[in-house]
């Protein structure tokens, strides 16, 4: 059995401490994989972008053909009801969910009427930004037409956690992924910066991938702050030859790669810089 942190669940109109059972044998999303769910962060007192996390699962859950009955303002209520169940500061994970618990006249589409949701907030230290080794994935993310890709769902992430495993067999921490036409969009778990001249660059959206709050966010602090970043394609030869890399996530905020295959990096300025300014919007209030 998995040693859980401190978890607390709010299901069926009540709080629930510890690793809440929520699905039967016989729920669509346990055997057909129709639910989403949604990563924000609390930590020293902080929730920088819960309300645009909250409003991509209800977006996700659409897209999923499931009924998003939970508003936004009323996920942000529950999520500073749960905090409150935790030690002062405590960092959490705050993950709101729905899934189906039954299926269409086709049995294989979600009932959007079965929709059933949650939130769970457990502890989750933030990973020290002490830096990681990445490789190219032999894996690629699906195009918009072969999956719901613009939904943050658990049925997309034995994709990236099968780039994860192969990465590691190889002695790497994460994997770069392309897309069907051969230009890296992502990390298998966060989105990918590189830093060359000066000058930031990530993947423009094309519907292949998720592109994160926190990197949406750290885009838009950079670009206050006077960096130039552009979003645009960019080939594996380019992270090769950057003079950063850095990535972006929910779970571990602004983290620089140190190793880009057998290329030793440093941690640079520029993802410093970035983390600097993420941590000071986060506690703007």
């Amino acid at each position: 059995m998995a040693d859980f942190t401190q978890t607390w669940t709010f299901f069926d109109g009540a709080w629930h401490e510890g690793n809440l059972p929520i699905m039967g044998v016989r729920s669509h999303a346990a055997w057909l994989g129709t639910s989403v769910f949604d990563g924000a962060r609390a930590f020293e007192g902080v929730t920088p972008d819960l309300d645009l996390h909250c409003a991509r699962v209800n977006r996700s859950a659409l897209a999923l053909g499931l009924d998003p009955k939970v508003p936004v303002e009323q996920w942000m209520a529950l999520t500073a009801e749960g905090m409150k169940r935790f030690a002062p500061g405590t960092a959490l994970y705050i993950r709101p969910m729905y899934w189906a618990e039954a299926g269409g006249p086709h049995t294989v589409e979600a009932d959007p009427a079965s929709t059933r949701w949650c939130l769970c907030l457990y502890e989750a230290p933030l990973p020290p930004p002490k830096g990681f080794s990445i490789t190219l994935s032999p894996y690629r993310r699906p195009t918009p037409e072969c999956a719901t890709t613009e939904a943050k769902t658990g049925s997309l992430y034995p994709n990236g956690s099968r780039a994860l495993v192969e990465a590691a067999r190889r002695g790497f921490d994460n994997a770069a992924m392309r897309d069907m036409l051969g230009n890296v969009v992502e990390l298998a778990t966060a989105n990918l910066f590189l830093v060359k001249d000066g000058v930031v660059k990530t993947a423009a959206p094309n519907g292949c991938y998720l592109a994160g709050v926190t990197r949406a966010r750290v885009i838009a602090l950079l670009r206050e702050a006077g960096v130039s970043v552009e979003e645009t394609l960019l080939s594996w030869e380019d992270f090769r030859a950057a003079d950063e890399v850095f990535s972006t996530g929910n779970y571990s905020k602004v983290s620089p790669v140190t190793r880009v295959e057998e290329r030793v990096l440093q941690p640079g300025p520029v993802a410093q810089k970035a983390r600097e300014l993420y941590w000071a919007f986060a506690h703007r209030g």
